[in-house]
């Protein structure tokens, strides 16, 4: 029998301890072992709960028991989560996590601890939910040299992003929508600011170049300026709109990394994953692309994710199984200096100044919109097109990057 452990017993940790008993069969097939909840970590109480026996509210239970061998920190955070964590894998216990903002912070730190003391540090359900992706990774692709990573990696934004293409509704009335149906907190400024998806491509990009990625130095930008208006636009020129993290490796050393609003073509694969679904999509020098889709969030899937985890760590008790995430720092390239073509949205007395300003570009008009136009202009440099921008004031309304 390998005994388990859950910190936190809200959404995930309640999820985790379901998926561990319902699939109770064929976990333990898959674990060739029989896997046991012994103990669920939380400050409250939950009387009337099938599991109530099991609640334990001091984590030296868990920590000084010998007999529990995999920890799953499902609690968030960097806290707590941190100091726990760390204690577990210094006792030799595995801990799998669904914590991006931990594993985005101190991954190369844990992957470190948990190697030297033959445990394991997982955590597929950090990045995509129910999505595998980390594993592919570490694993499936191995013989790939991974040259770019491109996701949507939020299910909250692109619920938002959906809504107000389909219905032609704004931001603050689909966020408010969004939020009475649970898709986005109360307070939704992780998910809207682009805070958790650069988390995650962080990660992502640091298991790409096999070297840290620091999540705080990305160019991160959300979804909160994009409007109605700016979907009519796209809709006109065959294009949608989709918030991107996106990684590409230019060398060994340097990485291009960030997370913004993108409008991108109809034919995109991505252009066609709505609602709350996640896709993130994968270049390798010899495979060429691959997609990874599904629920990116979600009690059940992101659950599935943790114990997809307990199980390779029963599976490899007392033995750490390779992760190429080292502590060294890769440089993060200037996305100022970068070109791409973008999208304006300006004001209809505007037109010429911003033909000018950016000539050879196209006009894009919607039928009933007399007060504004939009424009594609052509490929420049980041810092050109935003110093002209910045040149043209209150003109332009909107700006999004194409890809």
């Amino acid at each position: 029998m390998i005994n388990v452990a859950v910190l936190g017993y809200g959404t995930v940790g309640s999820g985790v301890v379901e998926v561990i008993e319902q699939n109770k069969a064929i976990v333990n097939k898959k674990s060739a072992a029989e896997l046991n909840v012994k103990y669920i970590l939380d400050l409250r109480e939950f009387p009337g709960d099938p599991y109530e026996d099991k609640i334990v509210h001091d984590v030296n239970v868990i920590l000084e028991d010998e007999e529990v061998s995999i920890v799953c920190e499902v609690m968030g955070g960097v806290g707590a989560a941190y100091q726990f964590t760390k204690q577990a894998l210094e006792k030799g216990k595995s801990v799998c996590t669904s914590n991006k903002e931990l594993v985005a912070k101190h991954g190369p730190e844990l992957l470190e601890l948990a190697k030297a003391n033959n445990c394991n540090y997982l955590f597929e359900a950090s990045v995509g939910g129910g999505i595998p992706i980390i594993r592919p990774l570490n694993a499936s692709l191995t013989a790939e040299k991974i040259e770019a990573i491109t996701g949507i990696l939020n299910g909250t934004t692109n619920y938002i992003l959906s809504k107000m293409e389909k219905e032609g509704a704004d931001f603050a009335e689909v966020l408010k929508e969004a939020q009475d149906k649970g898709y986005a907190e109360r307070n939704p400024e992780a998910d809207v600011e682009g805070h958790d998806a650069c988390r995650k491509i962080a990660i992502l990009s640091s298991l790409m170049m096999g070297k840290n990625v620091d999540s705080e130095k990305i160019v991160t930008e959300g979804i909160t300026k994009v409007t109605a208006a700016d979907f009519m636009y796209a809709k006109a020129a065959g294009c949608t709109i989709k918030l991107f993290g996106m990684s590409k490796a230019l060398s060994d050393d340097e990485v291009l990394a960030m997370v913004a609003p993108f409008m991108i073509s109809k034919e995109h694969p991505l252009a066609m994953v709505n609602d709350v679904f996640n896709a993130v999509f994968v270049t390798g020098n010899m495979l060429g692309d691959s997609m990874y889709y599904g629920r990116g969030a979600g009690k059940l899937p992101t659950a599935s994710a943790v114990v997809s985890d307990v199980v390779d760590c029963a599976r490899h008790q007392g033995k750490s199984i390779l992760c190429f995430w080292d502590k060294e720092e890769v440089k993060l390239a200037d996305v100022a200096e970068t070109e791409k073509a973008f999208y304006v949205r300006a004001t209809a007395d505007a037109k010429a100044e911003i033909e000018a300003a950016f000539p050879g570009g196209k006009v894009l008009t919607v039928e009933d919109r007399s007060k504004d136009f939009g424009y594609f202009t052509p490929v420049m440099k980041e810092k050109d097109f935003a110093a002209k921008c910045e040149k043209l004031g209150d003109k332009v309304l909107s700006k999004i990057r194409l890809a």
